[in-house]
């Protein structure tokens, strides 16, 4: 049983947060979901939670959601390296200043925690497809990852003086049930879209670029041990532990839903890292996290996919 009654989700509508609303729902928490739909889907809100429509970066509807709460979740984000190339602009300012007007709006209101969704991303491109510990260079190459790293500097500074215990989980390449197609986000689900609908995975470069890729429920599994244990000031990295390079994910989908189709090729965007996999031992060590899946595992995002509307 949580010793924490009152939950905020923010992006609770969307692919990791419902996830996450479910699970805090299930642990006998109320949950308020703020999500202005922008990606979330509204149909993805429990009928448990309490749901209010909006803005991160409108005080107002901040103040109104963080009614009664004693721990935060901050999800809300635009997720896209690739559009934060060219959107740098709406990208700092949805990224980093939502984050500083829900930091604001949590002086003096009796928080008691509260957990900050960060990124792979803030980290310096790896040469080797070793995996990196959170005191790994931090020198993003995508505007996203700058944003994300002022957001976590911000958090730990004014959560700490704020007395909300801040906590920040970087999260690596998430995937699994539920994630909305799109260009820019979730090679894999992308991948099942294409190739349900008779078409090839596209892939960028060279392929050989390694990721860390971990399931929602292991994200979601981590999130809450971050709210279960004291971790005040600490910066977890929250992964797999495990290289998978493009190149063999479009192989096992091929192979799984259409053999013999070839992949398509194309030029590697900018601002995207190289490799990018987690040293988990320090949330291992400390909140006794550990991956459920001892391999990449998305026949629950095929059998998923196989069931929407194409």
């Amino acid at each position: 049983m949580s010793t924490y009654e009152h939950a905020l989700v923010t992006g609770g509508a969307g692919f990791i947060g419902h996830h996450l609303v479910h699970s805090l729902l299930g642990r006998g928490l109320s949950v308020t979901v703020l999500d202005d739909l922008s990606v979330g889907m509204r149909a993805n809100v429990p009928a448990g939670a309490t749901f209010i429509e909006g803005d991160v970066r409108d005080p107002g509807t901040v103040a109104q959601a963080l009614a009664g709460v004693d721990c935060v979740f901050h999800l809300a984000a635009i997720v896209s390296i690739r559009a934060s190339v060219d959107g740098f602009l709406r990208d700092a300012d949805v990224n980093l200043m939502g984050t500083l007007n829900l930091l604001e709006a949590l002086r003096g209101r009796g928080v008691r925690k509260a957990v900050l969704a960060s990124s792979m991303a803030v980290y310096a491109d790896s040469p080797r497809p070793v995996p990196v510990p959170e005191s790994y260079l931090t020198a993003p190459i995508s505007p996203y990852g700058v944003a994300k790293l002022a957001a976590e500097q911000y958090w730990l500074l004014i959560g700490s003086s704020f007395g909300v215990g801040p906590t920040v989980l970087r999260f690596f390449n998430t995937y699994g049930p539920g994630q909305t197609p799109t260009p820019y986000v979730g090679v894999i689900t992308i991948f099942v879209e294409r190739l349900l609908a008779g078409k090839s995975p596209v892939v960028y470069g060279d392929g050989e670029q390694r990721r860390d890729f971990v399931h929602v429920d292991d994200i979601v599994a981590a999130t809450v041990l971050a709210l279960e244990h004291e971790t005040p000031g600490a910066v977890f990295n929250v992964g797999s532990g495990r290289p998978t390079s493009v190149n063999e994910i479009a192989t096992a989908l091929i192979r799984e839903l259409t053999p013999g189709m070839k992949p398509e090729n194309a030029a590697a965007p900018p601002g995207e890292m190289r490799n990018a996999i987690a040293d988990i031992s320090l949330i291992r060590e400390a909140l006794g996290y550990e991956p459920s899946r001892p391999a990449v595992d998305f026949a629950d995002v095929i059998a998923y996919m196989r069931d929407e509307p194409q």
